[in-house]
């Protein structure tokens, strides 16, 4: 299946109903369809991620977590534009925003209305430590008040036929006192008026270590009841994880976030498993040379052509999960500066056909992202 005709069917005629009972996804009044869309990524998620994450299948993304008091200063710069940048192709896309300041955070949310995105999340749930310790991400779940007047404040400026939603981790820790909390902020945020709320299956301090505890997403789905829209993330590292999780803990939707990072082939393959048809075979080596031409492409004319090969490496990096000698092909996109040095990689590895692979689970669990 090409990228047009996915792109198609993501876009387009919707079934009533998947697999299993599993309905499309709707966040207020905006309507997603396929509930398995692409999760807000620091570093990662930018647009030409979420073009090609669109083009293979995903009804949805989020771009990265943007900071309220940069987007508050944030000037018309060549430098910077690519963070708000999006365009009607990829919509519906949300902007994520973090934050310590109730009042700041409002304003950020703002400025991400006026940037066009479709949906506004807040972030509550990032562990990194930098982001701790300022008072930001998942520190929140910590002072239930503060992050109550955050959401209460973004959703008052924030115009009404604009969905905001909630990524959150299950706690701070595992203590009751930290589970309390999580309800406290979690009823107070659906009172407030939030439309939907992301829950990862991690504490904040457990950050990425251990297994994502889903049993736990089912427990939050029972409490809230049907009618509010809770979506999962944690561990979705392939097509049959994104199933799994929906039918073993009832929630509304799933967030795939390392496991999508060089692999869009995962919004295709669980689009056909959703539907009750076989897992597609990975691509093969042609086919995401093809891919990959185009996402580079897409950084250049987002980034231009002299600052689009850095943050590339990184997705060459990715790629290279997929490729059947992958490791020696992870060795040369680590020396790539450029599209020059892209293309050489491509050119030496990626030329004759063969079968691709599946990428590695214990890959993706070396990596983190904010969220």
């Amino acid at each position: 299946m090409n990228p047009s005709t996915i792109d198609s069917i993501a876009t387009n005629s919707e079934p009533g109903e998947y697999v299993h009972g599993i309905r499309p996804l709707k966040i207020g009044r905006v309507s997603i369809g396929f509930p398995v869309v692409q999760a807000a990524l620091s570093g990662y998620s930018d647009w030409p991620m979420r073009i090609i994450a669109r083009r293979h299948g995903a009804s949805y993304s989020l771009c990265e977590v943007m900071l309220d008091q940069f987007l508050v200063s944030l000037k018309d710069r060549k430098k910077t534009q690519h963070f708000l940048y999006n365009t009607p192709e990829e919509q519906p896309v949300a902007g994520q925003l973090m934050g310590a300041e109730p009042e700041q955070f409002a304003l950020g949310a703002q400025k991400l209305v006026e940037a066009g995105f479709a949906v506004i999340d807040i972030n509550f749930g990032c562990p990194v430590r930098k982001v701790l310790g300022r008072c930001r991400g998942g520190f929140h779940l910590s002072q239930p008040s503060v992050a109550l007047e955050i959401v209460r404040r973004t959703r008052d400026r924030v115009p009404s036929d604009i969905p905001v939603t909630i990524k959150m981790r299950r706690g701070i820790d595992d203590t009751q006192e930290s589970r309390d909390r999580f309800y406290e902020i979690l009823d107070g945020a659906f009172a407030y008026g939030i439309d939907a709320i992301t829950v990862h299956g991690r504490t904040v301090e457990q950050r990425y270590v251990g297994p994502s505890r889903w049993e736990f997403l089912t427990q939050v789905k029972q409490h809230v009841g049907p009618n509010r829209i809770i979506l999962g993330s944690g561990d979705l590292f392939s097509a049959e994880d994104c199933l799994r999780m929906m039918r073993q803990t009832g929630i509304d939707g799933v967030t795939v976030a390392r496991g999508c990072i060089g692999n869009p082939w995962i919004f295709r393959q669980a689009r056909a498993i959703f539907a009750g048809r076989e897992l597609p075979p990975p691509p093969s080596v042609l086919e995401q040379r093809e891919v990959m031409l185009e996402h580079f492409r897409l950084a250049e004319q987002l980034y231009g052509a002299e600052r689009a090969g850095v943050p590339m490496r990184k997705f060459g990096i990715k790629y290279s999960a997929s490729h059947p000698l992958g490791l020696q092909v992870r060795d040369e996109f680590v020396r790539v500066k450029d599209f020059q040095g892209w293309l050489a990689v491509l050119d030496r590895w990626y030329a004759e056909d063969a079968p691709g692979v599946y990428p590695s689970r214990s890959l993706y669990e070396q990596e983190q992202e904010c969220g």
